[in-house]
């Protein structure tokens, strides 16, 4: 098997020799060796081992499995060969009662594990508490790393004593049972519900109020009608006709009816204004109550863990064997204060896919009904071995929920999870506050953030000078810092299907798949930044703040840019960008090079603030050259007038193969400019009008493994005779070009251009009927078996030219 790179926190399998990420990590074990959690198994039986039941061969060094008991090879009746386990200079150490081996495994991911140094017998021996007329002395009072050939284990199991201090946790079933739990949260829930009473009893009485204002007012006001219709009866009765004085009374029943309906719609505006009003109030209020059960329910979390703590303290004081296991460092009582991480998104997991199996539980959890909370984040956090994992089930729950389109029936049952969600029901409650709520119940600090975001109806450049784009999210304490999650702007929606399937409902629930942005999950603040600013500095995570400006400034990228690994070659740039003198402007953008032959881009131009995207019959599109060199996407936009324009940049990767079946393809917006000219100095004309899409070799290089041995740049100048070649690395077939000139037919240019292939190069040959702008579009197709050569269907573009044609070149 050929090696590839790992980062210092990937490693390979023993077992089945595929990557090992943390989360689903066992080792360093012998000779530096790691096994998935799946694979941690008996080779000869296939039993699952843990690290406390496991065993290896110490006959054979260079044998690195592992072995239940009953099938590890032995090295002989009632002997221990200290040579042939590499412990003698530890055999003949001195005693020492205080001394204890500092490599003791603890949470069992990432430690170098004592079974690896064939001490098993003295871990399993009978401790003092369990037998007290023993008071044994262990084998050896100290062990030498050096005596031990571990010292390459001990270098190694630095990076993974990080991650198992700051990931590692408890089950909760361990230190807190779920009665003690439920308690407290009944009576948060009976708070809650007064709190609930209290807003339906203030929401009647301002309703009341209001609509006594409104009813004095009109009563006021048609007195004041009804006075002067009757004094005007009054004077005129003798001197008007019964003509004129039914005139008087359809006037005054026309008065009285504006007056009716100015003073609905006045009560109307009121009643919404102080809707707005009295939910503004009952949010903070409800927010305010999160806080103070949340704070409770971790006060009483912590309070559990720490009597655990005490027992297990005192349990290893009794322990005289000299071996103590090593104790987790705990999760911090109080919320540590907002510090940048000091490790990125992709040092705790690289593919989300490790979590695909706590994904489904929380996808199953989520169809299902649940009493209280208690018994959902139990549920969700059942088998999560990481305060990672109890954060990563709540996100997922909460964005298969998807919260903005429940519906709640009014005789629904309060000890459901829609019943226990009043607030979603009553507009208090949100993404952001629901994860707080139930990050407390699983033992995690969580904050909620305010602040500005660029969400939707956002465009680049619009300045954040009033409420349009407040928005909240949170941040999580989790893998020894804080961390972003956006649940809201992580939810997507329910795949193959029309509907949430209904609770307990069976059969569909195989064939369905839920789609969720995982870039809002843990989420590193040098990325999230782009997106979202707190109001509260310090919230950035970042070592060095920027301003609300700085903010506006900075270029208007989907979540989509990150998850293609997409970057700015020139760190200088802005979301809006100025034309120069000739009404240019040019976009780049870097990408992997492991996806430069893949990913494929796109583009469109509309005229900024509206739907315009043509410019005297012409799509604003040919005024933009997309072209891609290395790993490099250029889009220079040439601005056919002064004007100010929206580029919006998409993105897709494929492979050649879905490339070729000439299917549509579903391009995702990657991220938004703004194209401001303000002074033209030249008269711009459009691109020919080839095909949309990017100009140059780079294609044809990519998907086609088509060689250019000629031309390598998308802007060619050439006289009127031209020959372009290229050299084909597999078969292809049916090639054709085609010419492209502004003023001029399609059809009459055909004649001009032909090819010719030898052997494994093509050749296309051009003779330019005059002088002018070009572009030629080439056509081609895989050589396959099971499609005949005479099928035109199939071709696809391969790639495009712009060329020049002068006699002078």
């Amino acid at each position: 098997m050929s090696q590839k790179y790992l980062s210092p926190y990937e490693h390979t399998c023993l077992r089945c020799e595929q990557t090992v990420y943390q989360v689903d990590k066992v080792g360093p074990l012998k000779d530096f060796s790691f096994f998935h959690q799946g694979c941690f198994k008996c080779l000869v039986c296939g039993s699952k081992l843990t690290l406390r039941t496991y065993y290896n061969n110490q006959q054979d060094q260079d044998d690195k499995e592992v072995y239940c008991q009953n099938h590890v090879p032995k090295t002989g009746p009632g002997t221990l060969d200290g040579m042939s386990v590499g412990i003698k200079s530890a055999l003949s150490a001195p005693r020492t009662n205080h001394l204890v081996n500092d490599q003791i495994r603890g949470s069992g991911k990432g430690t170098f594990d004592v079974d690896a140094l064939g001490i098993k017998t003295a871990l399993s021996s009978p401790r003092l508490y369990e037998v007290e007329s023993k008071n044994r002395e262990s084998l050896a009072g100290k062990f030498d790393a050096s005596a031990l050939h571990i010292a390459h284990g001990i270098k190694a199991t630095k990076l993974q004593r990080q991650y198992r201090i700051e990931y590692a946790e408890r089950t909760m079933d361990e230190y807190l049972d779920e009665d003690t739990q439920r308690h407290l949260e009944m009576r948060h829930r009976a708070e809650e519900d007064d709190l609930y009473r209290q807003f339906a009893i203030k929401r009647v009485e301002e309703e009341t109020n209001i609509n006594q204002q409104i009813q004095e007012e009109w009563e006021k006001e048609l007195e004041r009608l009804t006075s002067r219709y009757q004094h005007d009866m009054k004077n005129r009765r003798k001197k008007i006709s019964t003509e004129d004085e039914k005139v008087l009374t359809v006037r005054h029943q026309q008065e009285r009816n504006n007056l009716e309906k100015n003073m609905t719609i006045k009560l109307d505006k009121k009643k919404e204004s102080l809707t707005k009003k009295l939910l503004e109030q009952e949010r903070a209020a409800t927010a305010e109550l999160v806080e103070k059960h949340s704070q409770e329910m971790l006060e009483l979390i912590n309070e559990k863990r720490h009597e655990l703590a005490r027992l297990k303290s005192v349990y290893d004081e009794n322990d005289k064997d000299g071996y103590v296991t090593e104790e987790l460092v705990p999760y911090p009582t109080h919320p540590p204060p907002p510090t940048p991480p000091l490790t990125d998104k992709i040092e705790i997991y690289s593919d989300p896919s490790v979590f695909a199996d706590l994904d489904q539980v929380a996808i199953n959890v989520a169809q299902e009904d649940q009493v209280t909370f208690t018994d959902l984040v139990r549920l969700l956090i059942r088998d999560c071995h990481s305060d990672v994992e109890k954060a990563r089930a709540i996100f997922r729950w909460i964005t298969v929920k998807n919260l903005n389109n429940m519906t709640f029936d009014d005789n629904l049952n309060a000890d459901t999870p829609m019943g226990i969600l009043r607030g979603i029901k009553h507009g208090t409650e949100s993404y952001h506050v629901l994860f707080k709520r139930l990050c407390s119940y699983a033992g995690l600090h969580c904050v909620v953030i305010k602040g500005y975001s660029k969400s939707a109806g956002y465009q680049p450049g619009v300045k954040f000078e009033d409420n349009r784009f407040r928005n909240s999210w949170n941040a999580v304490y989790v893998a020894g810092a804080w961390r972003f999650v956006q649940c809201n702007w992580g939810a997507r929606h329910l795949v193959n299907a029309k509907e949430v399937p209904k609770p307990g409902s069976k059969g569909k629930s195989d064939s369905l798949r839920y789609e969720y942005d995982d870039h809002y999950f843990l989420t590193d603040s040098k990325e999230f930044i782009y997106e979202f600013f707190p109001l509260q500095p310090e919230w950035q995570l970042l070592k060095n703040h920027i301003t609300l400006r700085d903010f506006e400034e900075l270029p208007f990228v989907r979540s989509l840019f990150f998850r293609y690994g997409l970057y700015f070659p020139d760190e200088k740039t802005k979301s809006v960008l100025n034309t120069d003198s000739t009404g240019a402007a040019t976009v780049q953008i870097g990408m992997p090079m492991k996806l430069s032959s893949s990913l494929i881009f796109h583009y469109n131009l509309k005229v900024f603030g509206g739907d315009v995207d043509s410019y005297d019959g012409v799509s604003l599109k040919r005024f933009v050259m997309q072209s891609v060199v290395d790993n490099i996407v250029s889009l220079r936009v040439h601005a056919p007038y002064c004007s100010a324009f929206l580029l919006d940049v998409f993105a897709n990767a494929v492979t050649p193969q879905e490339y070729l079946t000439g299917e549509p393809m579903k391009f995702k917006s990657v991220g938004k400019f703004k194209i401001v000219c303000k002074d033209l100095q030249t008269v711009m004309v459009p691109l020919p009008d080839c095909a949309s899409g990017e100009w140059g070799p780079m294609k044809a290089i990519r998907l086609f493994g088509l060689i250019p041995m000629t031309h390598k740049d998308a802007l060619l100048f050439s006289s009127r005779e031209l020959e372009i070649q290229f050299r084909m690395s597999r078969p292809l077939t049916d090639f054709m070009a085609t010419l492209h000139k502004n003023g001029s037919e399609e059809k009459k240019l055909s004649k001009y251009v032909s090819h010719s292939v030898d052997e494994d190069f093509v050749s296309f040959h051009v003779q330019f009927p005059e002088d002018g702008q070009y572009g030629m579009d080439i056509y081609t197709r895989e050589l396959t078996s099971d499609s005949p050569s005479s099928d035109k269907q199939l071709l696809t573009h391969c790639c495009k030219y712009l060329i020049n044609v002068s006699k002078r070149n």
